[in-house]
């Protein structure tokens, strides 16, 4: 009798346990909005626009004196010797070599100052998803965006209360 006392108490602790166990706190939050509404991000999008500008004004200028450079060396073709012409065709493709070198340059040096820029706002954002979710007892925080069925707390506004976020970018046509 005693070890049967002894079992069905054992039994209902084990139970109470795992029902203790189950009943972890959960939450998500949309981890992008989060951070495309960071200022951060925004002054980054505004800096990378301008470098773009930059780059792309640049680039244009190239491929206007290649463009003249071919357009004449063609023009000119018959009235010239053939290895005039051959000399001309190799500096058209020397220029144009450097017209896609540029392109690419231009592009990886974009990727690389996103990339380092982001680094630290995502850091920050992380954080803050971090703290939000301790102060509400939250063991696991998931993206909403990857969630199919959002039963656990949306953390959202109090992470844009931690973070002082911005209002939510308008929507365009090609994010809806």
């Amino acid at each position: 009798m005693k070890n049967l006392k002894t079992l069905l108490l054992i039994a209902v602790f084990t139970l109470g346990v795992a029902g203790v166990a189950n009943a972890q706190k959960i939450g998500h939050v949309d981890y992008q909005r989060v951070i495309d509404n960071m200022p951060q991000t925004r002054a980054l999008s505004v800096t990378l626009e301008k470098l773009g500008k930059s780059y792309q004004s640049e680039i244009e200028g190239m491929k206007k004196k290649l463009e003249a450079k071919y357009q004449k060396y063609t023009a000119e073709q018959g009235t010239q010797t053939p290895d005039t012409n051959k000399k001309r065709a190799e500096e058209v493709q020397v220029d144009r070599a450097r017209y896609e070198q540029a392109q690419q340059t231009a592009y990886q040096e974009m990727q690389k100052k996103q990339a380092e820029e982001l680094q630290p706002i995502v850091k920050k954002a992380e954080k803050a998803i971090e703290e939000v979710a301790a102060a509400k007892g939250i063991l696991y925080v998931f993206d909403a965006k990857s969630l199919i069925v959002k039963k656990g707390e949306d953390i959202y506004d109090a992470v844009k209360a931690k973070l002082g976020l911005l209002k939510d970018k308008p929507k365009t046509e090609a994010t809806k």
